[in-house]
C-alpha cells in the first residue's frame, strides 16, 4: 500500500470521516508486521482494538429489577386510594345520616308543638264539659 494513502486515511480516521471500507484497509495496515516507523504508535492502537473486539465478558450479570419495586408501590398506592375512597363514603354517608337526623328532630318538634295544641284544646273542651255538667246537670230525686 502507497504510505501517502494510508497517512490520508490516519488523517481522516482521526478527524472522524472514514468510511467502515476505509477503516478496515487502515486495519489491515496496521495488523502487518512492516509499519512504517512514524506509525508504529498507531499500529498499537489498532492492534489493541482489534484485540478488544474478540474479548468477551463471561461473567452473569445479576441486576436488581424494578418490577418488584413498582409492583409493591402499585399495590400500596391501591390500599391507600381505597382506604381514601371508604373514609370518604364513611363521612358522606355520617353527613347524610346527621342531615336526616336533624330534619327528623325538627319534624317531630313539630308534631309534638301540634300535639300539645291538642291536648290543650282537649282539656279546654273538658273543663267545658265538667262545667256544663255541673250547671244542666238536675240530682235525682
Amino acid at each position: 500500500m502507497e504510505l501517502a494513502n494510508i497517512e490520508k486515511l490516519l488523517d481522516k480516521y482521526l478527524n472522524a470521516e472514514t468510511t467502515v471500507a476505509e477503516e478496515k484497509e487502515l486495519r489491515n495496515y496496521f495488523s502487518e508486521k512492516n509499519v512504517a516507523p512514524h506509525l508504529q504508535e498507531y499500529q498499537m492502537l489498532f492492534n489493541y482494538f482489534s484485540a478488544e473486539k474478540e474479548e468477551k465478558y463471561t461473567k452473569t450479570i445479576h441486576l436488581k429489577s424494578q418490577k418488584s419495586k413498582w409492583k409493591w408501590l402499585s399495590i400500596a398506592a391501591s390500599l391507600i386510594l381505597m382506604a381514601s375512597v371508604y373514609t370518604g363514603y364513611q363521612k358522606n354517608q355520617q353527613v347524610k345520616a346527621e342531615k336526616v337526623y336533624a330534619e327528623t328532630l325538627t319534624a317531630l318538634g313539630m308534631l309534638s308543638e301540634n300535639l300539645n295544641k291538642g291536648n290543650d284544646a282537649i282539656a279546654q273542651l273538658q273543663e267545658f264539659e265538667t262545667t256544663t255538667n255541673k250547671i244542666f246537670k238536675q240530682p235525682k230525686k
